[in-house]
């Protein structure tokens, strides 16, 4: 997502796992948030300020008392600049300082002196994370408003085995974007998103797939849940990591996806259908593995597998807004019409796969939106950016299903 030139004030530590925060600016610096390091004197201890000071494009600052580049009251700037205040790795003594007010350094000044969000990012031993007081401590700090994120349980750097691993960088990133993301008009709805190929088996070792990804549907997924929804996301065999916060249903088949989608979409606000189903499937599987022959020859039967979108578009109910996508390589717009029409769908979004890149198993996409209001005309962008123009659409239509 591009976070619009949001600002994020990063407060580091003195833990070990300071080391995994150089990755957490990279991410938000690729995610267009302007990133201000703030430092503590044992932080420096495990990475250097320079390290920080490279990757931000930023001086990083770690002394109250340091002459600033510009003059102004730097804690006070920084604070007020911060669109969100996010300190990982926190350690036990940070939260402490900040549920009681203390303030003897830049960071707990800072956050003393901010009115943004705080998010934390605990890192510790076990028997540190655990004590009543680290407990009593951050229980105080949400009861404020501050949000949390992990730790992880795992094997720690001292040896131990158990909770207290600062979660991974990319969740980090994931819970900072959405903490900036204030449009919460999908608050209080479901929405139903499938994502990712199928397979259809021809022995136990071999199927006919498709190059899909489901980057875009789990682009969607992560764009629903910034804006409040309730989500449950059928997601086809991919190599990406599940949503945080999404409820997941894994398939394999298009006959399992047929079922899964017919299935939940009753209960749906809102059903976007991303995934990629295969179309054709062997008409008779083979127990055993299928040998080479003498005639360098295999000939497979293929039979249609059953139309998801279609079948979901005849039980829809009057209220629901239902989403397709349309993965084409010529005609693009005569054939998403027809399918916005034979599949009761309310918008299709048109993916040119011949594109290098957008489409397949990219990061950036050009959709063409088309719903019976009109047509909308995206240029290249990121995934995530994509998602959020495609639920500007759907939102409107859920609205005006609403109002009906």
């Amino acid at each position: 997502m591009s976070a619009g030139g949001k600002t994020v004030v990063l407060g580091i530590t003195g833990g070990i796992a300071a080391y995994k925060a150089c990755e957490v600016v990279s991410r938000l610096a690729k995610a267009g948030c302007k990133v201000h390091v703030i430092m503590t004197r044992n932080a420096c201890q495990f990475v250097q300020p320079l390290t920080f000071q490279t990757l931000s494009h930023n001086p990083v600052v770690v002394d109250t008392f340091a002459t600033p580049t510009v003059w102004e009251v730097e804690h006070v700037s920084l604070a007020q600049r911060a669109d969100v205040l996010l300190i990982a790795p926190a350690t036990a003594n940070v939260i402490a300082k900040l549920a009681h007010g203390l303030a003897d350094d830049m960071l707990t000044t800072t956050a003393l002196a901010t009115r943004a969000p705080l998010l934390l990012a605990p890192a510790m031993n076990t028997a540190m994370w655990e004590h009543p007081a680290t407990q009593a401590n951050l229980a105080l700090l949400r009861q404020r408003g501050a949000s949390a994120i992990g730790p992880e349980g795992g094997l720690l750097a001292c040896g131990d085995v158990g909770a207290g691993r600062m979660s991974q960088p990319e969740e980090i990133v994931t819970a900072c974007l959405r903490l900036l993301h204030p449009l919460k008009d999908l608050k209080g709805k479901k929405v139903l998103v499938t994502a990712g190929p199928t397979r259809e088996a021809i022995d136990p070792v071999r199927f006919i797939t498709n190059r899909s990804s489901g980057k875009m549907g789990y682009a969607v997924v992560e764009a629903a849940l910034m804006r409040g929804a309730t989500v449950t996301l059928v997601s086809g065999p991919v190599c990406l990591d599940p949503p945080q916060g999404a409820e997941m249903v894994m398939v394999d088949s298009t006959g399992d996806l047929f079922d899964a989608v017919t299935r939940l979409a009753p209960g749906a606000d809102l059903l976007i259908q991303a995934a990629a189903p295969a179309d054709f499937k062997p008409r008779v599987f083979s127990e055993e593995k299928i040998k080479k022959r003498h005639d360098d020859s295999l000939r497979l039967d293929l039979v249609q597998t059953p139309d998801v979108a279609a079948a979901a578009g005849l039980s829809k109910r009057a209220g629901q807004v239902f989403v397709g996508f349309a993965a084409e390589t010529h005609d693009h717009l005569d054939n998403a019409r027809r399918k916005l029409d034979s599949k009761h769908l309310d918008l299709i979004a048109i993916n040119d796969v011949s594109r290098r890149d957008a489409g397949f198993d990219v990061d950036t996409n050009a959709l063409t939106l088309i719903s019976r209001q009109g047509t909308v005309e995206l240029p290249l962008m990121n995934k995530l950016d994509a998602a959020h123009k495609l639920l500007d659409e759907a939102v409107l239509l859920m609205q005006g299903a609403t109002n009906a």
